[in-house]
């Protein structure tokens, strides 16, 4: 037995969207109206293991709608006995109609697709990309040396201070600290900071090694790995994201309600 699955990252300022694909592909609306299904290949289901997915990354125009669902063709088909063009067709025209909210957009497209009770359980998410001003975030090279930890938290410094987020800065040179110095010892060059002040703080630290990071509680006597525990306990939310030449660890806090 095995289950499929699709995800999806969109990064909003490059606009690209790297998706894995094990499941029906997505749809995406342009902010012209366009709509499109996206040619993405299709991975194994969940469970078999052993078998590769394959990463797909495009590029989404700011105000471009993504639509993920379950059963694919089967979802399209429930309305009647046509066959899957038919089906897709009438999701492309209900995306294609112009609506203001997601919600209203949602029920458009359950209501061109479903007119009666389903038979199966279904789930449609739609979300809208949008772009972050370049001045909510900062991008620096680190050299690939020891260092270049205490040169980076000083960027980080006056970089919150740029924005006004002195409060956040213990804690945000804390996790800078812990993830750059792994990626220089555990990681590979080049390594990349960036940081990202939107609805939260996100700092994040790439390199190009593929080895997962493991979170452990360190003994008493050890002179190091307590700094992805300190990362864990001090933020809100922390994870790995892999890339085709690498990995991004990133780390999440809140920030001051002005």
């Amino acid at each position: 037995m095995g289950a499929t699955c699709l995800y999806a990252i969109y990064d909003p300022v490059s606009r690209r969207c790297t998706l894995r694909v094990g499941h029906s592909p997505p749809v995406v609306r342009g902010p012209d109206g366009t709509v499109d299904l996206l040619d993405v290949p299709a991975g194994p289901p969940l469970g078999p293991g052993g078998l590769p997915f394959e990463a797909t990354e495009i590029e989404l125009p700011e105000g471009s709608v993504l639509a993920l669902c379950t059963d694919g063709p089967d979802l399209r088909d429930k309305r009647s006995d046509g066959d899957a063009a038919d089906g897709l067709d009438r999701l492309h025209d209900a995306l294609a109609r112009p609506v203001g909210s997601l919600d209203a957009a949602c029920g458009a497209v359950l209501d061109a697709l479903l007119p009666g009770p389903p038979d199966d359980d279904i789930a449609l998410l739609l979300t809208r990309t949008r772009v972050l001003p370049a001045d909510r975030v900062a991008t620096w090279d680190i050299p690939y040396a020891s260092s270049s930890v205490a040169e980076a938290r000083k960027k980080v410094a006056d970089q919150l201070a740029a924005w006004g987020l002195e409060e956040c800065g213990f804690v945000t040179e804390l996790v800078v600290s812990g993830l750059v110095i792994n990626a220089i010892r555990y990681g590979g060059p080049p390594v990349l900071l960036r940081l990202i002040h939107d609805r939260s703080l996100i700092c994040e630290v790439t390199d190009r090694s593929s080895t997962a990071p493991h979170l452990r509680r360190a003994r008493v006597l050890d002179e190091g790995g307590r700094g992805l525990l300190l990362i864990a306990q001090l933020t809100q939310r922390w994870g790995t994201r892999y890339t085709r030449l690498g990995k991004t660890i990133w780390a999440e806090q809140d920030v001051p309600r002005p």
